[in-house]
């Protein structure tokens, strides 16, 4: 991935005189994270031996070799394995998000299939449908590849019999709105879906797979990157209806989807398949990227800008607002009291916060972030505060997040804006729109969670 700096540009990092090691810290987070690069170093190929990570396949031993995958990143990491593997695979088929395409066909023997994301449409039961027909189609004698990152639980979706695409569409909606956490959302979705919670692997019984994932979920816990297709399930159907119990929209979803949790709670319908199930024992799972590996670089990329940069954590979690308070309190800290470093200093911030909705307005949890903390930082002159997320989609925007410094208060106030009011409304994107600050950086087509950055540094200093 070679990733314009240019697209980074807002009027605030504009104003910066050192906007061009902000924009070299900030791409050399996500060009870390570039699927095709992360495939390619965790998989080669010597003669017919595949060898991942620390086990080694013979590849004549395999009728036929498939690829199959669904997320944001699915293009990417299905150009990859087919550099590699061109020549021995037979079948393909990979969902990915409406926009995510490759910029040229890179192999006529995957078909690459565009879906809804957040919220699922109908392309994504048609994909979902395709995908599980092509793995029918297999014996115990062919390798499977699964090409798996964040977005596949709304680009994959297929509901039990009784229930409809409407139900999981405003299923969706609701937990995206009352702000459930991503475990959560995935939680339930896992309990309402034929093709997640493990049970992807069910329609290939015998076969091996090798799932590659690209993790957008804190932790990396294979059972909840994507809702765990291919991975086995630890939760239950007691635990999903328990999470729509917690955020009070069991009246407001579906009868047919209650119905459907009350009856795997009461063992009516079988439960995911669990750890130990004979169904994973020929199955591997490879985390290529994530989260923290985007910290890191961003960390070693601005030490060799100058600055003195941390980690502060990839565990940012809660509601966006308050994590928000709470970055630009950590930037007060430094810029008053020089702790725990001194400028110029360079703090990241990794993780996934949630928003819960109570106004009409527009945005994504980066924006509604980097909006609270705009509020607390107007009296910090040497502080700017960048969110970011890392698939270029913050929410249901075509922004990836954005910019504060300690003008943007009074910049606002000046066009007659409160940060408040636009915050009780949800609609961030609307107030950094008309400062020009929003980060619009369209698909990366990757996606490791969020990142957010604190800079403390005197701007007349380079």
């Amino acid at each position: 991935m070679n990733f314009d700096p240019e697209r980074f540009s807002t009027a605030s990092l504009e104003a910066i005189p050192w906007k061009e090691q902000v924009t070299r810290i900030l791409s050399a987070a996500l060009e870390s994270v570039d699927p095709a690069q992360a495939m390619r170093r965790h998989i080669r190929r010597e003669n017919n031996r595949l060898i991942v990570s620390d086990r080694t396949y013979q590849l004549e031993d395999y009728q036929e070799v498939l690829v199959v995958g669904a997320g944001k990143a699915g293009a990417s990491m299905a150009s990859a394995i087919t550099e590699l593997l061109g020549d021995r695979i037979t079948r393909g088929f990979v969902i990915v998000k409406k926009g995510h395409l490759p910029d040229k066909p890179f192999t006529t023997k995957i078909e690459v299939h565009e879906a809804s994301h957040p919220v699922p449409g109908e392309d994504s039961m048609i994909g979902a449908e395709k995908l599980i027909r092509l793995l029918k189609d297999t014996n115990r004698k062919d390798l499977i590849i699964f090409l798996l990152s964040g977005g596949a639980s709304a680009l994959m979706t297929l509901p039990p019999t009784g229930m409809t695409l409407d139900d999981m569409r405003s299923l969706t909606s609701l937990l995206l709105a009352c702000g459930a956490g991503i475990t959560e959302i995935n939680t339930v979705r896992k309990h309402l879906d034929q093709a997640k919670g493990g049970r992807l692997v069910s329609f290939a019984p015998g076969a091996q797979w090798i799932t590659f994932i690209l993790s957008d979920v804190i932790g990396d816990p294979l059972d909840q990157i994507g809702s765990g297709p291919s991975a086995p399930d630890p939760t239950t159907y007691q635990q999903a209806l328990a999470i729509l119990e917690k955020y009070q929209i069991t009246r407001k979803v579906s009868s047919s989807i209650v119905s459907h949790l009350q009856d795997g709670t009461d063992g009516k319908i079988p439960e995911t398949p669990k750890p130990g199930d004979p169904a994973f024992f020929k199955a591997q799972h490879v985390i290529i990227a994530n989260n923290r590996q985007a910290c890191q670089a961003a960390q070693n990329q601005a030490k060799a800008e100058g600055f003195n940069a941390a980690i502060v954590t990839t565990y940012l979690q809660g509601e966006a607002r308050e994590a928000g308070k709470f970055i630009a309190a950590i930037a007060r800290e430094v810029s008053r009291h020089h702790q725990p470093f001194k400028k110029p200093a360079c703090l990241i911030l990794g993780g996934e916060t949630s928003v819960t909705l109570k106004g009409g307005g527009k945005g994504g949890r980066n924006q509604e972030m980097a909006l609270a903390a705009s509020i607390d930082v107007a009296d910090l002159p040497d502080v700017v505060i960048i969110t970011l997320a890392s698939d270029g989609q913050d929410g249901p925007t075509d922004a990836a997040g954005a910019v504060v410094t300690a003008q943007t208060l009074s910049r606002a106030q000046q066009k007659g804006l409160s940060p408040i009011d636009f915050l009780q409304r949800n609609d961030s994107y609307r107030f950094f729109q008309q400062l020009n600050d929003l980060i619009q950086t369209g698909p990366t087509l990757t996606n490791v969670n969020d990142l957010a950055f604190i800079f403390v540094k005197d701007y007349e200093t380079l």
